[in-house]
């Protein structure tokens, strides 16, 4: 093939479709036609030029006017900056959302074992016993729960809860198909937090106990919690997946725990902030609560507000529809 005959003869048409591309005006009807068509000409004219004729100059320059025309065609795909966008403010809280009543009941599970392992470790003595000589519960008691908090520099201590926390929720979400791993997660944590309570009750140190878990507990349990909950439903999903086939619905719910997991790497990250900067600090005790409180009340706003929006109008922290395989209708 002569690409500089190819050249001569069709390039009218091809700065016809590059005029067409770049005019600022609104296509009109036969304009949109003509460009359908011209584009349709031109892909032409580059698959033969590739295949016969593979010159650079004319490669680079029918791929330019083609780039152009199929923006214009199917639609530019929106920038970086609104996809992240999106995925925070519609995704994400729509995740957290679908969860919140899992999120719920695992608090309440959570802190109706804590408190039962409290009380029944501190009424009983051999239990408390078990968990060292008196000696070593007090040196537990009046100093090393408090040196916890403060024996590494803020930026590494910070690093290393919100990692510690982000493996545990990973493993909470990854063993929810299970129906076990988030319970025995769960369970093994509150009562972790309930015989740390006894031992701080026994020595009357209950202010400082809660003086130290509560500003970053506030936030850091919470997101345990959704973790957890979100095992669960990932798991209930495979029991009763309603409509949908089981595979689809664990496909489905498994992208919006992704989104999920993501989500919590954020609030992870704050309260390992809050723990590792807040919580050793030397504020107030009323103003480290107050900054936790907040942190938690900031995620719910969000979690209420953006997900409730996000919810009624059909997200549920799945992947965009456009992305999704394409799936058949399915009826009870």
């Amino acid at each position: 093939m002569d690409v500089d005959a190819l050249v001569a003869v069709r390039a009218p048409r091809w700065e016809r479709l590059r005029g067409l591309t770049q005019t600022r005006r609104r296509l009109t009807g036969p304009e949109t036609d003509e460009l359908i068509a011209l584009y349709q000409a031109t892909a032409t004219d580059l698959s033969r030029v590739r295949t016969s004729a593979p010159d650079p100059v004319v490669l680079t320059r029918l791929s330019g006017i083609l780039a152009r025309g199929r923006s214009l065609i199917a639609g530019a795909h929106e920038p970086a900056w609104a996809d992240i966008a999106r995925f925070f403010v519609i995704s994400v809280p729509a995740a957290f959302y679908r969860v919140r009543w899992w999120t719920v009941a695992m608090m309440v599970a959570f802190l109706v074992i804590g408190v039962v392992t409290g009380w029944w470790t501190f009424t009983h003595p051999d239990l408390l016993a078990a968990m060292g000589t008196p000696s070593q519960r007090r040196a537990y008691a009046e100093e090393a729960f408090a040196a916890y908090y403060s024996t590494y520099p803020h930026g590494d201590f910070a690093t290393q809860v919100w990692t510690n926390n982000a493996w545990i929720s990973a493993r909470a979400i990854a063993l929810g198909i299970t129906g076990i791993g988030p319970i025995y997660l769960l369970v093994a944590n509150a009562m972790a937090v309930g015989q740390a309570g006894a031992v701080m009750a026994e020595f009357d140190m209950l202010d400082v106990f809660f003086g130290l878990i509560l500003p970053h507990g506030l936030l850091e349990l919470t997101a345990i919690f959704i973790a957890c909950g979100a095992g669960l439903k990932l798991f209930w999903t495979a029991v009763s997946p309603g409509p949908r086939t089981r595979s689809r619905a664990l496909a489905e719910e498994g992208r919006a725990m992704i989104t999920l997991v993501i989500g919590l790497t954020v609030v992870l990250l704050v309260s390992g902030l809050i723990e590792g900067y807040v919580t050793p600090s030397n504020l107030p005790e009323g103003v480290k609560l107050t900054i936790g409180a907040l942190a938690l009340a900031a995620y719910w706003t969000y979690t209420l507000t953006l997900g409730r929006i996000a919810a009624r109008d059909g997200e549920t922290g799945d992947m965009r529809a456009e992305l999704r395989e394409d799936t058949v209708a399915m009826v009870d």
